[in-house]
Formats: structure tokens, C-alpha cells, sequence
């Protein structure tokens, strides 16, 4: 009877403790961090959005010819080995066809009028069709559809979100990459404004980088032996970003608090030293 009730708690303690790690892996899973840090250990913690200009001599590194970071994701969006979310929040994902959409120009008209069409001149094409097949000539078939969709060369702008994360255990500050997503320039988009094509956890990119050995790589411009992964590139932080946000009540930008242009960047430059110094101020007694 003792060897029985003995089984019976064995198996209860296996059961509970195959629950708790189904529990825990089900929740490091859904983490976007790829190195999620625990809540216990966080004495500080500060999301940041950063813009990655991909242009910038020091990033071209993550840019090289067919080598593209933008060119890796999309393959990875259409192939199905990457996710693609609506935001950086990273909870509503996207369909393939949703991610193309969203990476593809806008047609934003350029057809004849209302008052034009009223007019006839959209009968003129029947009338030259129809004079074409007087004089023997047949009708020629339209090309089909033109894609719009952009080249990996035209996204050239990444943003990357952060937790900026001080770990008491460690007793020092982190940079915990959330998600980074892919923009259409404000420059390409006919609106005028910046738009989100898709947002990817680190979490996943970091599989994706690393399944793609070939290709997802950090070119080294000075040694050709010395070439890393993309994922080992931004452990390192081996690219330039500027801050453009920092986690605040009106969910606002630098640019819409401090004005654009000079103003923005003299913001995001007050703000990445005001957390350096937060930083050091630790150390302080």
C-alpha cells in the first residue's frame, strides 16, 4: 500500500513539473526577446524605438550586394519561415498576401477623370482599335499586370525596439532587442509618410540568421575570413541608430515633443546620454 501511495506522489510531482515546464516553454516561445531577461532581476527598464538608415557607411555592412537584410526577411515572409506582424507590439501577425500588400507601391490614380470620361476621350482607344481593323491591322493584347512591389535595395529603413534594461544580478545594463520592422521610406510612399511593412520578433529573426548561414551575414569590408552572422552583428551592436522615441505617457515621439530635423537629432543625442548617464548615476554614492 506504501509502495502505491509512493508512485501515486511520484507521478503527481512529474505531472505538476511536466505543467510548469510545458508552462515556461510555452512562455519563452511567445518572447520576442531572444534573450529574455527575467522580471525578477529588472531594477530598470526603458523601451526605446531606434531607426537603422541602412545607407549609412557604418551599417552598409548589414546592406551588401544581394546579401540584403530586407532581401533575408522577405524570402523568409514568402518561403513561410518568418512571421510577419502588423506592429512592434508583435500580436496580430500578417498573411502572406497582407505582407505584400504593405510592400508594394500605392497606385494613387493617374486615370482620366470623371468629367473627362464624360467628355469621350475614354472612347478613343475603341475608335483607334477600330480604325486599326479597317486598314488590316490587328489588335495587339495589353501586357499584364505590372508588380509594384519594391526592391530589398529601396527598404533602407529599419526601426528596432528595445527594452533598455538595467539586471540587479549582473548589475548592469542591457540592450534587449524586441522586434525590428521593416519601413517604406517616406521618400518611396506616395502619402508621405513612413509606413510599416511588417514587424519580426528577434526571437525568430535570430533562427532565421541563423538557418541562413550563406546569406544572413555582416560583411567584413577588412578581412573576408572574418565575416559574422547577422545575428552575432547585432549582439554586438556592429550598426548606427539614432533614438527616436522613448517609452513616455502620450506614447509620443522626439520629432513631435522637440520639432523635426536638427531639433530631432539633438533630442535623440540628449536622450541616449541621459541614459548613459542613468547608467553611471547607479554607481554613484
Amino acid at each position: 500500500m506504501k509502495l502505491i501511495k509512493a508512485v501515486g506522489v511520484a507521478a503527481g510531482i512529474l505531472f505538476s513539473f511536466g505543467a510548469v515546464a510545458q508552462q515556461v516553454s510555452t512562455t519563452q516561445s511567445s518572447n520576442p526577446s531572444a534573450r529574455p531577461i527575467p522580471e525578477s532581476d529588472v531594477l530598470f527598464k526603458k523601451t526605446v524605438w531606434r531607426k537603422i538608415d541602412l545607407r549609412e557607411k557604418q551599417n552598409r555592412p548589414m546592406f551588401s550586394e544581394n546579401r540584403e537584410i530586407t532581401k533575408i526577411l522577405i524570402s523568409a515572409v514568402k518561403s513561410g519561415e518568418l512571421v510577419a506582424y502588423k506592429t512592434d507590439s508583435v500580436n496580430v501577425p500578417l498573411t502572406k498576401a497582407e505582407f505584400l500588400e504593405n510592400m508594394t507601391a500605392k497606385d494613387m490614380g493617374g486615370g482620366l477623370t470623371e468629367e473627362e470620361l464624360a467628355a469621350g476621350f475614354g472612347e478613343q482607344k475603341e475608335e483607334d482599335d477600330a480604325w486599326g481593323a479597317a486598314l488590316g491591322k490587328t489588335a495587339t493584347k495589353e501586357a499584364g499586370p505590372v508588380s509594384n512591389e519594391y526592391f530589398a535595395k529601396q527598404l533602407y529603413l529599419l526601426e528596432l525596439k528595445e527594452n533598455v534594461v538595467f539586471d540587479k544580478k549582473r548589475s548592469r545594463m542591457y540592450h534587449d532587442i524586441q522586434t525590428i520592422s521593416i519601413k517604406v521610406p517616406s521618400t518611396l510612399n506616395p502619402l508621405g509618410f513612413e509606413q510599416t511593412v511588417g514587424s519580426f520578433k528577434m526571437s525568430d529573426l535570430v533562427k532565421v540568421f541563423r538557418n541562413n548561414p550563406e546569406v544572413a551575414i555582416w560583411y567584413n569590408a577588412q578581412n573576408d575570413a572574418q565575416h559574422k552572422n547577422l545575428a552575432d552583428a547585432f549582439d554586438l551592436w556592429l550598426f548606427s541608430s539614432y533614438i527616436t522615441k522613448i517609452s513616455n505617457p502620450g506614447d509620443r515621439a522626439l520629432g513631435d515633443i522637440y520639432g523635426g530635423g536638427k531639433k530631432g537629432l539633438l533630442a535623440a543625442q540628449d536622450a541616449l546620454e541621459a541614459l548613459i548617464e542613468y547608467e553611471y548615476s547607479l554607481w554613484s554614492y
